[in-house]
């Protein structure tokens, strides 16, 4: 019995609204609760909840904003369209309504995806602080990836990441054709929040030149480039 209600404790962190992902907010509990009708159980809510975000919400690095109305996940349900952070917290937000326990996870990767334009701007191909979702089902947690959208998949030759609720949910190392696709270089942990204050100082030492204001648009640039072209 004790040991229950330690569990409900720590879990319950994973299940408040905080400033970013807030949970609690009209428009975000409304989507999960329409997204999920006629689902009972936990883990096919999720699922559906995962696709929802993952293609409902399409991948724009562009529009990085670091403000925490930037990042809310109300702002990223009415704008559409969020970079992987973003798009992890909506899916967070998401399982939150539903009374499902989930966090954030960070990592650094090195990622082959990309366009001329963000080669340019991020004289790297690493990216620090990529941000998938950890989700709290059948007592265990599992991570999920939601960032690129069947559409961007399809574009690029990428195999879309799946999401069945038993087992993690994280990129392969290589694409369709047998290219190089995603290395995790570096796990930073699992939150229940994300650490804002640690990400700005990141950005701002590594990606000064794509927090600029950019009227960029991703889509385009990739409608334009070729898979060959990475």
């Amino acid at each position: 019995m004790e040991k229950e209600a330690k569990k409900e404790s720590i879990l319950a962190d994973y299940l408040m609204p905080t400033a970013i992902i807030d949970s609690d907010y009209t428009a975000v509990v409304d989507f999960a609760q329409k997204s999920t009708t006629g689902l009972s159980h936990p883990r096919d809510q999720a699922i559906q909840l995962y696709y929802q975000v993952r293609d409902g919400i399409r991948y724009d690095p562009y529009g990085i904003d670091l403000s925490v109305p930037g990042m809310r996940a109300s702002t990223t349900l009415k704008s559409g369209r969020g970079w992987c952070v973003p798009k992890a917290v909506l899916l967070a937000a998401c399982c939150r309504a539903m009374g499902i326990p989930a966090r954030l996870g960070f990592a650094d990767v090195r990622n082959h995806l990309s366009t001329t334009r963000m080669r340019r701007q991020m004289r790297t191909d690493i990216f620090i602080w990529h941000g998938y979702t950890v989700i709290y089902l059948d007592s265990k947690w599992i991570k999920a990836t939601p960032a690129f959208n069947i559409q961007l998949c399809e574009r690029f030759k990428l195999n879309p990441l799946e999401f069945d609720g038993c087992s993690d949910s994280i990129y392969p190392p290589f694409d369709q054709l047998g290219n190089k696709h995603m290395e995790y270089v570096r796990f930073r942990g699992e939150m229940a929040d994300v650490p804002l204050d640690e990400i700005r100082k990141a950005f701002k030492r590594y990606y000064s030149a794509c927090l600029s204001p950019s009227e960029a648009d991703f889509e385009q640039d990739v409608s334009i480039e070729q898979p060959d072209d990475r």
